[in-house]
């Protein structure tokens, strides 16, 4: 099985750099579509979906490797070596943010630049850190979405999206979570809302830019600031969107800040 075929890979533009985008928990590469081809004139866009979501091969999901982000790093290496790219730009959005970061620090040539949109290192308080969320609230989240993967589907995607004003934005998402394989869904879910990469951050050499929404539910503000606080050579742009899909409800404001950075 090519690399290619398993992550559903699509390469287009022309320009002589790469610029590779990485899709969130519950979503696939679609979740690009009003912001790559905005850099398909200066860049080569590599678009792929996560193994177990979007037109990715199922057969090559695989419990073990997928348990902890690191097996999702591997991927983007992967498909950064099958491409032949070096000195790349990614742009990684939620999850995709820290598994950008360790694939960054896996082949540290990759990727000149990182875009992180939405990050957080850790989604559970611990001590000193605020990650948004309580042991608790993690667990019931995951239990809930373990229960009822419709029903937390439904009761989560609008208040990920964060635009109430604008429903279709929520049914979409609602709509991209509903298509995701429960099972794969439950374990990507479990890995992503445990995981700490806080140890991470001051390893990448890559610089480094955040973007951050006003307001998300899923990784506040004091997240994006202590994920620009730990990687040396980033900084850090609020939006002005709200929610924590601003790819989606503002990828207008989105492509102009990525602009600003390359």
């Amino acid at each position: 099985m090519s690399v290619e075929f398993r992550n559903n890979v699509q390469v287009r533009g022309s320009g002589e750099r790469a610029m590779v985008f990485a899709h969130g928990f519950g979503c696939d590469q679609n979740m690009w579509r009003f912001v790559a081809p905005a850099f398909e004139e200066d860049f080569t866009t590599v678009l792929f979906d996560h193994v177990g979501a979007g037109r990715s091969d199922l057969s090559a999901y695989d419990r073990t490797k997928y348990s902890s982000l690191s097996g999702y790093a591997d991927d983007v290496v992967e498909i950064g070596q099958a491409l032949g790219l070096r000195g790349a730009m990614f742009v990684g959005h939620s999850v995709s943010a820290m598994i950008g970061v360790l694939a960054a620090i896996k082949d540290p040539g990759l990727f000149e630049s990182l875009v992180l949109v939405g990050p957080s290192a850790r989604y559970i308080d611990d001590r000193d850190y605020v990650g948004g969320f309580s042991a608790q609230q993690i667990e019931e989240l995951l239990s809930f979405l373990e229960e009822n993967h419709m029903g937390w589907s439904a009761q989560m995607a609008p208040a990920i999206m964060g635009n109430p004003d604008r429903p279709e934005l929520g049914e979409e998402l609602t709509n991209s979570f509903c298509r995701t394989d429960p099972a794969i869904a439950k374990e990507f879910a479990r890995v992503t809302f445990l995981s700490d990469n806080r140890a991470d951050l001051a390893k990448v050499q890559a610089r480094t830019l955040i973007l951050q929404s006003s307001e998300d539910i899923i990784a506040g503000m004091q997240v994006g600031a202590y994920v620009q606080r730990k990687i040396p050579r980033s900084r850090m742009t609020v939006l002005k969107a709200t929610g924590h899909c601003p790819n989606l409800s503002a990828p207008a404001e989105v492509v102009a800040a990525i602009r600003e950075f390359v």
